[in-house]
C-alpha cells in the first residue's frame, strides 16, 4: 500500500457490489477518512432495458448508499452517463464495426473510475482513491509497482496496465491481501446488504449478453450481411454480419458445412468473415499499440517476459521486440490460440505488471 501522508482522505469507487464495500470498511480500519462515490454510468434505454423497470445501475446505487450510511461516511453519486457513451460504449461499437473484438471494461476503469476519479478527489480534497480491485501497489527503489493479488483467481491487473506513477502514488487497493471468501466473510460479519450479491459476470451495460442488439440499438449505421469464406477465397455461405462473430468461434455460424469450422478472420472492408480449422487460429506474433510502460521508463533494447492475452489466462513467455515507444512486437515460444484483435496484451515480470496496450495482427 502507498506510503502515508498527513492527508489521509480518501475517495472510494463504491460500486454497490461487494467488493468495494469491503474496500471501505478495510480502510475504514486502517485509519483513513473515506468518502464513498457511486458512478452513473448509463441510462435504460442505452442498455435495451424496459425504460419502466428500474435500472441495474439505479440498484447498485442503493446498495453503495446504504453501506455508506451503514458505515457512516458521506456518499456522492456521479452523473457519469455522457463521458460513457463518449469514451466507452461508442469505441465499443466502432471496433466491432471494423471488425475488432473490444474490452470496454479496461476503457471504463482508465476513462471513468481512474480519470475522473482523480478529478474529483482534487475537488473534494483528497490525497487517495480506493477501489475494490484485487490488485497491490509497492513502493520500491523510487518506482511504484503495480503486482498481482494474492488471490491469483481474483487478481484483475490484467484491466489496469493503463496506470502511471501519478496514478499509483494516489490509489489504495484495499483488497489486495485478501481472498475473495475473505472479502465475503468481512461482508457478512458487518451485515452488508450485498454480503451474497454475486459478482457481476457481464459487460454492465450488456445486461443480457447480447453484444449485437446493443450495437444495432446504438448506431444508425446498417449492419450487412455478407459471405463466409475460406483461407483460399472461396465462398462458403452468407454471414448475417460482421458484429455478430468473434476470432475463435464456431457456434451458431448460422451455416452447415458437414465439419467444425471456427471464425480465423473478419475483414471488414469487404465484409468477409474467414473459417477455418482450429490449427488456423494458432500464431506465436503479433503486435501491440499505444503500449503503457508502468514504470514510464521506455526499454532500450528487446527484452522477455510473460504475456497475457485474454483476462482468464496465465501468462505465457515471450519475446518482446522494441518498434518504438508505443508499439512492441510480442513473438510466443509457443504458438497461441485465437489472437484477436482490439483486446488487449498485458506484459508481466513475475507479479510485477510491465504495462499495456492494445493487440493488432498487423501494424
Amino acid at each position: 500500500m502507498n506510503n502515508l501522508t498527513n492527508n489521509k482522505n480518501v475517495l472510494v469507487a463504491m460500486s454497490g457490489g461487494v467488493d468495494s464495500s469491503v474496500a471501505v470498511k478495510c480502510l475504514i480500519n486502517k485509519g483513513y477518512n473515506c468518502i464513498g462515490c457511486t458512478m452513473r454510468l448509463y441510462d435504460n434505454e442505452t442498455a435495451g432495458v424496459d425504460k419502466n423497470k428500474t435500472c441495474c445501475s439505479l440498484d447498485d446505487v442503493y446498495d453503495a448508499r446504504n453501506v455508506a450510511t451503514k458505515l457512516g461516511i458521506k456518499h456522492y453519486v456521479f452523473n457519469f452517463t455522457d463521458i460513457f457513451k463518449e469514451q466507452i460504449i461508442n469505441p465499443f461499437i466502432n471496433s466491432y464495426l471494423i471488425g475488432e473484438t473490444p474490452n470496454p471494461c479496461i476503457n471504463c476503469n482508465r476513462y471513468l473510475k481512474f480519470d475522473k476519479l482523480f478529478e474529483r478527489m482534487e475537488i473534494l480534497n483528497c490525497n487517495y482513491i480506493a477501489t475494490g480491485h484485487y490488485a497491490k501497489v509497492e513502493y520500491k527503489n523510487g518506482k511504484y509497482l503495480l503486482k498481482k493479488a494474492k488471490d491469483q483467481n481474483k487478481d484483475q491487473t490484467y484491466v489496469l496496465y493503463f496506470m502511471n506513477q501519478y496514478m499509483l502514488s494516489h490509489t489504495l487497493f484495499p483488497l489486495g491481501d485478501l481472498l475473495k471468501n475473505e472479502t465475503r466473510e468481512i461482508a457478512l460479519n458487518n451485515n452488508f446488504i450485498n454480503a451474497a450479491k454475486p459478482d457481476s459476470q457481464d459487460i454492465c451495460f450488456v445486461p443480457n449478453g447480447n453484444y449485437a442488439e446493443i450495437i444495432k440499438l446504438n448506431t444508425d449505421k446498417t449492419i450487412t450481411p455478407g459471405n463466409f469464406i475460406d483461407k483460399s477465397g472461396n465462398i462458403l455461405g452468407k454471414h448475417k454480419g460482421i458484429i455478430y462473430y468473434t476470432i475463435g468461434q464456431h457456434k451458431k455460424l448460422g451455416i452447415a458445412l458437414g465439419s467444425k469450422y471456427y471464425v480465423t478472420n473478419i475483414d471488414a472492408n469487404n465484409n468477409t468473415i474467414t473459417l477455418g480449422s482450429k490449427e488456423d487460429l494458432y500464431s506465436d506474433t503479433f503486435y501491440v499499440t499505444n503500449f503503457n510502460f508502468i514504470s514510464e521508463e521506455i526499454p532500450k533494447s528487446d527484452f522477455t517476459c510473460n504475456v497475457k492475452i485474454r483476462y482468464n489466462q496465465k501468462g505465457k513467455p515471450a519475446l518482446i521486440q522494441m518498434i518504438d515507444n508505443k508499439n512492441i512486437k510480442v513473438i510466443f515460444n509457443e504458438p497461441e490460440c485465437a489472437i484477436t484483435n482490439g483486446q488487449s496484451a498485458v506484459l508481466y515480470d513475475d507479479d510485477i505488471v510491465l504495462g499495456g496496450g492494445i493487440i493488432k495482427k498487423h501494424l
